[in-house]
């Protein structure tokens, strides 16, 4: 059985992390083995008053203690990171459980709509940088691709200018990067991927919904994830994480007041299923 070691925080209310990449990609029948870097109450975006434990210390104890039994992983994927300490400590497993056997996806979740999210600096955007440069496949929004380049943000996401920017992004040292929330220019949105080995592109859309969903970044990287290890090329992974995102913010749609703060990807699961099966 295939298994992925990820790495970020718990949100014990509101879907994102942890509470979305478990359920999404052992539903796609890989083992999910997790090292939580914090435990909060609820989700930040929207709630307020909630509860927070740094679990910063655990990561080393629980990353040792996995080296000293010999485990290991068909993937390693790490989502939201509270610290430059933590990104570090995350690099370091990267060079104990990365091998020539395996892959890394990085979702440098630090920024959205134009602005780095609550307690993140410059500095932690150039620890970020360095931690892409280490994995095979990175997935930002362009926000964050913006700031990885140290560009000014630009509302621009269409094809041409994606590539521009996913070509820039591939310098960094990462082998593969997608960018997702690309304009296709007739009315879909999906993503650009970049596989800087052969110099090609892949394009994934679906019709554009208006309307914006917490979580669907942890959604895309989730299924991505799972995707790729059981084999999917890059290309299919595209698809099945494209169509499958879009299906779960079609869900929640008729139900707008949960929209902030998670999508109904449980009523989603059987799709995904059906996907890895079609495509």
């Amino acid at each position: 059985m295939k298994k992925i070691a990820t790495i970020q925080d718990i949100s014990c209310f509101g879907k994102c992390s942890l509470t979305v990449a478990l359920p999404i990609i052992s539903a796609m029948g890989v083992e999910t083995a997790v090292i939580p870097t914090a435990v909060l109450s609820t989700h930040t975006g929207g709630f307020t008053g909630y509860t927070f434990r740094d679990l910063t210390a655990d990561i080393p104890e629980i990353a040792g203690h996995w080296k000293r039994i010999g485990l290991d992983f068909s993937g390693i994927y790490t989502g939201y990171l509270g610290s430059r300490e933590q990104i570090s400590m995350v690099s370091d497993f990267f060079d104990d459980f990365g091998n020539a056997d395996n892959f890394i996806v990085v979702d440098p979740a630090m920024a959205d709509h134009g602005k780095l999210y609550a307690g993140f600096d410059e500095d932690f955007v150039s620890a970020m940088a360095g931690l892409c440069a280490k994995a095979d496949y990175i997935i930002p929004n362009m926000t964050e691709a913006s700031l990885l380049l140290g560009i000014p943000y630009s509302g621009r996401h269409d094809r041409e200018y994606a590539e521009k920017i996913l070509v820039e992004i591939a310098d960094l040292g990462c082998r593969v990067p997608i960018l997702t929330g690309v304009d296709s220019g007739d009315g879909r949105e999906g993503a650009v991927a970049y596989d800087s080995e052969n110099s090609m592109f892949y394009y994934s859309y679906r019709e554009h919904i208006d309307c914006c969903c917490h979580g669907t970044g942890d959604i895309f990287a989730s299924a991505f994830t799972g995707a790729v290890v059981l084999g999917k090329s890059l290309q299919q992974a595209l698809d099945i994480s494209v169509n499958f995102t879009a299906d779960c913010i079609e869900k929640t749609f008729p139900e707008r007041d949960e929209m902030w703060y998670g999508s109904a990807f449980e009523l989603c699961i059987g799709n995904l299923l059906e996907y890895m099966k079609q495509i």
